[in-house]
């Protein structure tokens, strides 16, 4: 069994084919462009991978995941320029005749971790991707949460001290919601310089991870997870995820009582598949079509 995979970020797209991670071809990279041209580049690269028995495709959002939409399977109302309403399983599904699956970037992120990476063994667990945006990917029982949409927990409501935090947030929908707060633009428009510049021991590391702390002691609470695998540029900082782990136990309060959560126990941890959880899960989600 072959599967094509797709990761379809906001800024760039990889193409690989395989079966895991000692059976994968090199990542075709392509920028995310206009959808027409960006789309046609991704089927060059796919014609090239050979012959495959599904394709899946981890992208962007939000989505349409409901199959019976009249609208089909595609990218909905997203901030970025021209891709609303772009579909992306029909297009594919007609130039290769194979099964086509589509979810979240994040989703197919978690499916990954959770097949080959930090989340291996376990049916239950999140990934959060803190960077350009901050998104969510939860697995209950070992299949990614859907619903009237899918998860968008990079929008939950955070509690901000107005007098530790006075910045009032970057999210043009909501202000000072988490992405808001500690996304990487968040971060730029606070400080006044790319996040990627700050020196490790910069003090909004420890105020991002004090919010994203939050989601973590929130995701606990709705769907108890056994491990939040934290991931992206800013997630990935050593200092934002101790000081995240420090929050979430804050802000649970001696409430949730687990091993997981005692002494020197990690229950946030960074990904095992460094940039390739999101390929990896993409062909998780491919061979899901084929399953059974």
């Amino acid at each position: 069994m072959r599967i094509a995979g797709i990761e379809l970020g906001g800024t760039k797209i990889v193409v690989a084919a395989g079966s895991g991670p000692d059976d994968l071809t090199p990542g075709i990279r392509i920028p995310t462009r206009d959808p027409a041209s960006t789309m046609a580049a991704v089927i060059d690269a796919l014609a090239g991978l050979g012959p495959f028995d599904a394709i899946g495709v981890a992208s962007f959002g939000p989505l349409c995941l409901d199959p019976t939409d009249p609208g089909g399977l595609r990218i909905t109302n997203t901030p970025k320029p021209g891709w609303t309403d772009t579909p992306l399983v029909t297009p594919l599904a007609e130039r290769f005749g194979v099964p086509v699956v589509l979810d979240t970037d994040v989703n197919g992120a978690a499916l990954g971790e959770g097949r080959w990476g930090a989340a291996k063994g376990l049916r239950d667990y999140a990934y959060i991707t803190v960077g350009t945006g901050i998104g969510v990917g939860l697995v209950v029982n070992g299949a990614p949460v859907h619903g009237l949409l899918h998860p968008e927990a990079g929008h939950l409501l955070v509690r901000r001290d107005a007098q530790r935090d006075p910045f009032k947030g970057h999210c043009p929908f909501h202000g000072d919601c988490l992405e808001g707060l500690a996304s990487g633009p968040a971060i730029a428009a606070r400080v006044g310089q790319p996040a990627e510049t700050l020196g490790e021991d910069h003090p909004v590391w420890e105020l991002v991870g004090d919010y994203i702390g939050q989601l973590c002691a929130s995701l606990l609470l709705v769907t108890s997870p056994r491990r939040i695998i934290l991931g992206g540029g800013v997630g990935q900082r050593p200092q934002v995820r101790a000081s995240a782990e420090a929050a979430m136990r804050r802000h649970l309060a001696g409430y949730v009582r687990s091993p997981a959560l005692e002494g020197d126990a990690q229950m946030i941890v960074p990904p095992g598949l460094d940039s390739l959880s999101g390929v990896l899960g993409a062909i998780v989600l491919g061979a899901g079509a084929l399953a059974g």
